[in-house]
């Protein structure tokens, strides 16, 4: 009989109970219901039963290292013992060396349980992919376990093939994400073909669209494509999903807090509304200077319009042109009204960095840390520390939703603000759920800055309709989210 180390929740209980035995299935468990305790209670009783002796981890880059040096020792019994070993890109004496002993079933310690931690990003190499799939061959009885699995939603990277693969050769397959619709259905298809192709039953994506994807021929110039224009017999996917997965969500089985939305309006100064209506009418944009920021995209469009509501703007040539704007004002008034920690989410570094300086301007150098992809990766958990310590004077964790969204608790804030938004819904709800999780014990406000009639308006209603859909697929009710 398995006993858990750490007591489960009763719908981890119920998780593990209904799954654990199973050669695949899908963890679709939203943020913060501890989605990684089910998997790692899975792997130790599949250990103990004798049907692995060896486990594949594939977490994105910023989430990888959580599970090495908390989720595994937190959850796994003392009386399973283990060797783990974290990927490295470089291939060093030592590391070749680690790697043999966990890998080869020659060399390696018997009685241990023998896993291998690897970024998802590494499987966009032909290195990390051939590793992997090295020492599955060596491993047949292994379990391997794909965080975070919306990674491999883009059903054409070479990521996603080369990880389909990997899931193909093992002996049990988990995917885990808390948003498996972050776009459309059609995110379904490349995840759920990594657990199997009977999962769905469609061995190919263009079957797939044609069941459950209302899809038209367009031409453009000499060009033709097919463009989805809508989705059909959601309920039919549903049910498939219901056999092999199962659905959590904090508000049916956590006695957690509510979540609270706001929105504080920020308009435009004249300067911006003369570039805002200067790049949105001409894609171009004429500083004062003179220099000039072109678009030769509309995503690129997109992103010049949101950096002028921010207030800076990239020239085609030259350095970031800083726009009087009221944006940094409004944050340090809302700043202003609130008691306790608070992170605040900014797309772009050059406004991390402005509010980083203002921050220890207002008050002090030691209330605030930045956390963005040129943070060192040693720095990274002295910061979620030092600011999950309520004693430090870290009270403000200035961070890109992309780096730091995924895979850490900061619980010590009640309090969120959205300097700007993206139009990855994966990225809204994975940062949103870093504050509102097990742990969290007040109610957490979401602040969100939107300049009226503008592109920020836009990325909302777009991030409002994404989750819709994905509520039609999964048999959930509208949440009161995003006002």
């Amino acid at each position: 009989m398995y006993i858990f180390k750490t007591t489960p929740y009763d719908h981890q209980r119920t998780a593990f109970a209904d799954s654990w035995q199973l050669p695949y299935f899908g963890l679709f468990m939203e943020m913060g219901t501890g989605k990684s305790k089910v998997a790692i209670d899975t792997m130790g009783a599949l250990y103990q039963a004798d049907e692995i002796d060896t486990a594949l981890i594939i977490a994105p880059k910023g989430v990888f290292d959580n599970w090495v040096k908390k989720e595994i020792p937190i959850h796994l019994p003392d009386s399973i013992q283990t060797k783990l070993v974290k990927w490295q890109p470089n291939f060093t004496q030592k590391f070749r060396a680690e790697i043999q002993e966990i890998a080869d079933p020659k060399s390696r310690e018997p009685g241990f349980l023998h896993i291998l931690v690897m970024n998802t990003e590494a499987f966009s190499t032909q290195k990390g992919a051939s590793a992997a799939q090295k020492f599955l061959n060596l491993n047949p009885n292994c379990m391997t376990i794909l965080d975070e699995s919306t990674s491999i939603k883009n059903k054409t990277a070479q990521r996603t093939k080369n990880l389909i693969k990997i899931g193909q050769a093992s002996k049990y397959r988990r995917i885990l994400t808390g948003s498996p619709i972050t776009k459309s259905p059609m995110d379904l298809f490349s995840q759920c073909l990594f657990l199997d192709e009977r999962a769905l039953g469609f061995a190919s994506f263009y079957s797939f669209q044609g069941r459950y994807a209302v899809v038209q021929r367009r031409s453009m110039g000499q060009h033709s494509f097919n463009e989805i224009t809508g989705y059909r017999r959601l309920e039919e996917l549903g049910e498939k999903l219901d056999t092999f997965s199962t659905r959590v969500l904090k508000e049916d089985c956590l006695d957690l807090p509510e979540k609270i939305y706001q929105r504080r309006e920020v308009n435009l100064t004249k300067e911006q509304v003369v570039l805002y209506k200067q790049m949105k009418d001409l894609a171009l944009a004429q500083l004062e200077q003179g220099k000039l920021a072109t678009t030769a995209s509309v995503l690129t469009q997109i992103m010049r319009l949101q950096q002028i509501c921010c207030g800076h703007l990239q020239p085609d040539e030259g350095p970031i042109q800083e726009i009087k704007n009221n944006r940094l004002d409004e944050l340090m008034g809302v700043i202003e009204e609130i008691q306790g920690k608070a992170i605040i989410w900014a797309t772009y570094t050059y406004d991390i960095h402005r509010i980083e300086k203002a921050l220890k301007k207002k008050w002090g150098s030691g209330v605030v840390a930045s956390y963005y992809g040129e943070t060192h990766q040693d720095d990274r958990q002295n910061i979620i520390d030092r600011f999950q310590d309520p004693d430090s004077e870290l009270r403000f964790f200035v961070g890109q939703p992309r780096t730091g969204g995924y895979g850490i608790t900061l619980t010590e804030a009640n309090t969120v603000i959205y300097f700007s938004n993206s139009y990855d819904l994966e990225i809204r709800l994975q940062s949103e759920d870093r504050a509102h999780r097990i742990g969290q014990k007040d109610n957490v406000t979401y602040v969100d800055l939107v300049s009226p009639g503008t592109i920020d308006e836009r990325i909302l209603t777009a991030l409002r309709d994404k989750i819709n859909i994905a509520g039609d697929v999964l048999g959930e009710s509208t949440k009161n989210w995003l006002i």
